[in-house]
């Protein structure tokens, strides 16, 4: 695993920074960093449940878009350090308090820890464990998931390179993203519920219909339509856009998208018969993003003491 940090081509960005010397282009180092442990219940459904997703949201991220909601700890260092162990530690408790899932957010860049990690608690580790990304991800990276994720749940940005370019300087977003679903689908499997409707296999792609660019949606559901079965993946449709941190500085996404813009979207995806959700227009406000810390706010030595990893 350590060979991965030292010349890191975790991502597509492929930087080659030693990162047990200085920061990728990620902008993390070699040791973990998060912002945020806790229950999650503004994922879908299926995710979230009644009890809530475990979610960790980790410090860092190769794409750094314009308009990220996350951009305290994507792109302004928000976060705090944690060992392997701790991560462990991490994850056993929020299976003890009842957690329908783990879900790593923005994990890419610290996929040779969070291995370590599961495999410090993978026999006492009973939950599904989500893999939630931007799907800017190397299939290679994903490959080492096999047998770690058992959900994937990356996003699909854009189709046009000058829209990914111009907005998160990655003008082979799309390329990538695509074959990363595709590699995400053939180690996941088709979708797989159980009982209560919660997923506990397969994957589920996030697409944020962007104002003044419904087009370009149209046609990734077009190509989503062409590549996958309906019952392949699941798709979540977002409404959800609020202009944050430099999306003011693009006149065209500076707007919150119209119910026009978002419907137009819905009715393309209805034509392939996919399986998902389509998010409520209220979803759309800054209050729905969660508070992030950049110093260890909960208590892990209690729980650690009942724990021995």
């Amino acid at each position: 695993m350590k060979g991965s940090l030292e010349n890191c081509r975790l991502c597509p960005r492929e930087c080659g920074i030693n990162r047990y010397e200085r920061t990728g282009y990620c902008g993390e180092g070699a040791n973990i960093r998060i912002a945020r442990a806790d229950l999650h219940f503004w994922e879908e459904p299926c995710i979230s449940g009644k009890n809530g997703s475990g979610t960790v949201f980790f410090s860092g991220c190769a794409l750094k878009c314009r308009f990220c909601q996350n951009y305290e700890i994507s792109a302004e260092n928000k976060g705090f350090e944690i060992s392997v162990k701790q991560l462990a530690t991490i994850f056993l408790m929020l299976q003890s308090k009842g957690a329908e899932n783990i879900n790593l957010v923005n994990p890419t860049h610290f996929v040779p820890q969070i291995i370590s990690a599961l495999e410090l608690c993978r026999n006492r580790l009973n939950i599904p464990v989500v893999y939630n990304c931007g799907g800017y991800e190397k299939t290679e990276t994903l490959e080492l998931m096999r047998g770690y994720a058992d959900i994937f749940l990356p996003d699909l940005k854009y189709y046009s390179n000058k829209l990914s370019s111009e907005y998160s300087k990655a003008d082979d977003y799309f390329e990538k993203s695509l074959k990363a679903v595709i590699k995400m689908r053939e180690i996941a499997g088709k979708p797989q519920f159980d009982k209560h409707g919660m997923l506990k296999k397969g994957v589920m792609i996030r697409h944020l219909v962007l104002p003044n660019h419904r087009r370009d949606s149209i046609e990734i559901m077009k190509i989503l339509g062409r590549v996958f079965e309906k019952d392949d993946i699941l798709i979540s449709l977002m409404s959800q856009y609020t202009p944050v941190y430099k999306a003011f500085q693009h006149k065209e996404i500076s707007r919150r998208t119209t119910t026009f813009e978002y419907e137009s979207v819905v009715r393309e995806a209805e034509k392939y018969e996919f399986e998902g959700y389509i998010q409520q227009k209220s979803s759309a406000d800054t209050a729905f993003i969660p508070e992030f810390f950049d110093y260890l706010y909960f208590d892990l030595l209690n729980f650690t003491a009942d724990t021995d990893l």
